[in-house]
This record gives structure tokens, C-alpha cells and sequence, in this order.
């Protein structure tokens, strides 16, 4: 038996993880990248000139996007904005499937760990789309929290990842990269001997400290500006990648699983759920009552609101003559939680 001998470095999409202060200019940096093609969670991207994905609504609907993503290849640089708010579809999602009121650390944690097993689903998703050749960016948030380390005097403040403790450690295991934003100060003396805090400069921190969680594999400076243009070299010279490729949607092999967003398509007309013509009039169209984690859904699987009913009523969530007004919002809820259950009650 022969093995082949291969180089432990090689030039590859990376996985970075982008965190910082509030309103630093975290998607503003990100936008940046080669190619992006963003995931907005939060509403965020409305004040930067990038391309998108309708915004996920549900936690089913991001994971089809990129389920898309991983095959239709649309991007260089893929980026889910933020993870912070993706876990909140999580937790969402979660709630809805299972009638929890919280996740919480009842029977013994069991909710965290679900919660973690649904985060650890978007990350193998976003491993998929590296191996694919794309980079993938996920950005959050930083929040604070009181440390204490055996080697250090007392507690001090450390910046973090805003997720659960478990999801955090996913994200962080998960990364190649951690990059940390946020204003450095720094302290000066006055004429009367009086410290004070002066600049503010944007910075991004790159390597491990104390007070915060950062790595690269890269070569990065320990500190430097919070500029992509001064990133960017590092960045090229680590992926190879520069420009934005033309866009070839790839057909998917008979092996693999399917597309979510056609299970409503029938075998012998599959096309790409993204560009499925909407048919004009009424039929697509719903009544406000109907939350739009729901229609998202609907409309691209190509549900009209009378098949909705009828995944209530052939369901035997509500009697067959229950006007839609008075569907309950966690029924609807529970509907988007279990979007595939809820097509094949109806043979879609």
C-alpha cells in the first residue's frame, strides 16, 4: 500500500470569527471581504453596499440558505451577521418544537445542550461551504464578564463572545481565525499630575490576552488598525483569493441530500428554489395574522395560505372550519419550527 506525501501548508478558505464592541463597524469590515455575500440575522446591513440573502425569519430558513449556499456556490466570501441573533432563532426554534417557555438549565441542562447541538448544525453547514472553496465570516457581538484566573490578582473584566457559554466554545473551537475590535485608550498625565483616558482609536486585537479572546494563523501584528485595507494583504496571502469568481450553480450529485428549499418541487423539475417564478394574484399572499417566519417559509416552497389550513386541519391542530384570524401565533410558531413535518402532512 502507497501514500501519497503532501505540504501541511496550503492557501485555503478560512473560518473567521469577527467580534467587537457595539457599532465599531463590525459589518462595515465585513462587507469587505471578497465576494461577501451576507446572512443578515439582525438588520444590520441596510448602511452597507453588499450583497444578501432575504433575511432568515426561522431557524429552518438560514439552514436552507445555506444549504443553497453550499451548492449554487453564489459567493467568495460567505458571512452570517451576527451569531448572537442566529442563537436567538435557535433558542426560538427550540422553544416552539418542544413548548419550552425558556432555555433554561432545567433537567439538568438539557436545554443548553440542545441549543448547542442546533449552533453546532450551522457550523458544520458553514464547514461544508469552506470545503466548498468559500471563506466564511461569522460576526457577533462582545459582552463583559468577571473573570478570575489562578495566575492573575483578583477578578477583572474580560471581553467575550455574547453567546451561551456552551455555543461560545463551539464558535471559538470552530474558528481559524478570532479577531477582536474594539477602541484602545490610552491613559496620560496632565500638567497637575491627573491620569486620564484620550484617543479612542479603532484597533483590532489578533492574539490572546486576558482581557479578551482572539487568535490568527495568519500572521497578523498582535494590534492594528481596525482598517481592511491593512488586513487584507495577510488575508490574501493566507486564502490565494482576490476577486470575486463568476458564479456557476453546480448541480447536486444524486448522493447528496436535497435541497430544503425544493422538497415542494416534484423530482422531474427541480430548479433553483431562490429563482422559482412567483406565480401574480392573490394566491400568494397572506393575511396579516400569519407571522412571516411562516410565509418566508411558504413562499419559497410554494405553499399557498389554503395549503397552510390544510396542514392545520389534516394536522388536527383546529377544527376544519377555523377561519385563519384565529390560528394562535404558537401554532404558527410550532408550523415554522417543523417546516418538512408540516409539508408532509400535505404530500408536499
Amino acid at each position: 500500500m502507497r501514500f501519497e506525501i503532501e505540504d501541511t501548508k496550503q492557501s485555503k478558505p478560512l473560518k473567521t470569527v469577527l467580534y467587537g464592541v457595539e457599532g465599531i463597524g463590525k459589518t462595515t469590515f465585513a462587507s469587505q471581504f471578497p465576494g461577501a455575500l451576507f446572512i443578515d440575522t439582525e438588520g444590520s446591513t441596510g448602511f452597507v453596499s453588499a450583497k444578501k440573502l432575504p433575511d432568515p425569519t426561522s431557524w429552518t430558513m438560514l439552514l436552507q440558505e445555506l444549504e443553497w449556499i453550499k451548492y449554487d456556490k453564489p459567493a467568495t466570501t460567505v458571512i452570517v451577521d451576527t451569531a448572537d441573533w442566529a442563537e436567538t432563532l435557535a433558542k426560538r426554534y427550540l422553544m416552539n418544537a418542544n413548548h419550552w417557555k425558556a432555555i433554561d438549565s432545567s433537567n439538568y441542562g438539557a436545554r443548553y445542550v440542545a441549543l448547542s447541538d442546533e449552533m453546532g448544525k450551522m457550523l458544520n453547514a458553514l464547514t461544508e461551504i469552506q470545503n466548498a472553496g468559500m471563506n466564511v465570516v461569522i460576526t457577533a457581538h462582545a459582552e463583559q464578564k468577571k473573570t478570575e484566573l489562578p495566575d492573575e490578582m483578583g477578578q477583572f473584566d474580560r471581553y467575550t463572545l455574547k453567546l451561551e457559554r456552551r455555543d461560545a466554545a463551539l464558535v471559538k473551537e470552530w474558528a481559524d481565525m478570532i479577531l477582536f475590535a474594539n477602541y484602545r485608550t490610552v491613559l496620560v498625565t496632565d500638567e497637575n499630575g491627573k491620569k486620564k483616558g484620550t484617543g479612542g482609536e479603532r484597533v483590532l486585537y489578533t492574539t490572546h490576552m486576558p482581557a479578551w479572546d482572539a487568535k490568527n494563523r495568519i500572521g497578523l501584528p498582535d494590534v492594528m488598525p481596525f482598517d481592511f485595507q491593512k488586513f487584507a494583504p495577510y488575508y490574501t496571502a493566507a486564502t490565494g483569493i482576490t476577486e470575486t469568481p463568476v458564479s456557476q450553480p453546480v448541480a447536486q450529485p444524486q448522493s447528496a441530500p436535497a435541497d430544503p428549499f425544493e422538497q415542494a418541487v416534484s423530482a422531474t423539475e427541480q430548479t433553483d428554489p431562490f429563482e422559482q417564478p412567483m406565480e401574480a394574484g392573490e394566491e400568494f399572499e397572506f393575511p396579516a395574522s400569519v407571522p412571516a417566519s411562516v410565509t418566508d417559509l411558504a413562499v419559497r416552497s410554494q405553499i399557498t395560505i389554503d395549503d397552510l389550513m390544510q396542514i392545520i386541519y389534516k394536522g388536527g391542530f383546529m377544527p376544519a372550519d377555523t377561519p385563519v384570524e384565529n390560528v394562535p401565533a404558537d401554532l404558527w410558531e410550532h408550523i415554522a419550527a417543523n417546516w418538512d413535518k408540516a409539508l408532509g402532512v400535505i404530500g408536499k
